[in-house]
């Protein structure tokens, strides 16, 4: 039997693992002198409190890898394949550090997927498209699909972006001045800025413009924001209405809102 993984930089909340048939490993967040497990200790809404009204700057960690070594040989002890996805690697140790973890165990087979929050997501939905393939099979799925699938999101600051090293010192300076607004993406595995235009209103027709010529129509295409979903919503109606059935919002789990900051907003969709 498959069993799939994924860390919560996937934003698959802990209610939805069974919807999506997989095994969430929570990532960690220190914020203050605490430390939380994503998706497990505290609400969106507390954690938000202590981003926004208590101005706690957050850091991110690996997961406890005892706990998910415990959990994946559980599995492969009983003869199940286990697939992990991770986030991407140009932007998380997760990767690298189950690599390490799994390398002497032939039943697991770890993938830097080059993306994150719903982009894994999309990978898991065709995963389960082809789940009673072999595994050989699903790889060549997931690796086919990977170089599709495109993350174009806004952020309100550039701030936590540039504070977790995600973002260079010019991007941040750049993004700061003349109302430029930035377009977000991941390329190469990696954060970029994929477009500026001045002001928000031409940033978010470019995005829509730009989703509405690429977009394939075959898979969800995920509406995805940190805190507030009232920029979205505005993104949303600059396209075509044919595309909203297949929208599905997504409020980011904080791991991930730790480094957009809130109030970001964008579309994850396969080209």
């Amino acid at each position: 039997m498959l069993r799939v993984f994924v860390d919560s930089g996937s934003s698959i909340k802990q209610e939805e693992k069974e919807q999506y048939g997989v095994e969430i490993i929570p990532l960690r967040y220190l914020m203050g002198e605490e430390e939380y497990e994503d998706g497990l200790d505290i609400t969106m809404d507390e954690f938000y409190c202590k981003l926004i009204d208590e101005k706690l700057f957050p850091q991110t960690s690996l997961p406890y890898l005892d706990k998910v070594e415990e959990a994946v040989t559980n599995y492969t002890n009983q003869g199940d394949d286990v697939l992990i996805l991770t986030i991407s690697s140009g932007i998380s140790g997760t990767y690298s550090a189950f690599k390490t973890l799994f390398e002497g165990n032939g039943k697991v087979t770890v993938v830097d997927t080059q993306t994150a929050v719903a982009g894994v997501k999309l990978l898991v939905y065709e995963i389960n498209r082809y789940r009673d393939q072999p595994l050989e099979v699903i790889l060549e799925k997931v690796y086919a699909l990977i170089p599709r699938i495109r993350v174009y999101a806004i952020p309100e600051t550039l701030n936590y972006l540039f504070k977790g090293g995600r973002l260079s010192r010019t991007e941040w300076l750049l993004g700061g001045l003349l109302d430029i607004k930035p377009v977000i993406t991941l390329a190469g595995g990696k954060v970029k800025v994929a477009e500026k235009k001045r002001g928000l209103k031409k940033t978010m027709k470019w995005i829509a413009e730009f989703f509405t010529s690429t977009v394939c129509t075959d898979y969800p295409v995920y509406a995805s924001y940190t805190h507030s979903d009232e920029n979205l919503k505005t993104l949303i109606s600059m396209t075509d209405e044919k595309y909203h059935a297949n929208m599905l919002f997504d409020d980011l789990d904080p791991v991930i809102a730790c480094h957009w900051g809130p109030n970001a907003f964008g579309f994850i969709y396969v080209e």
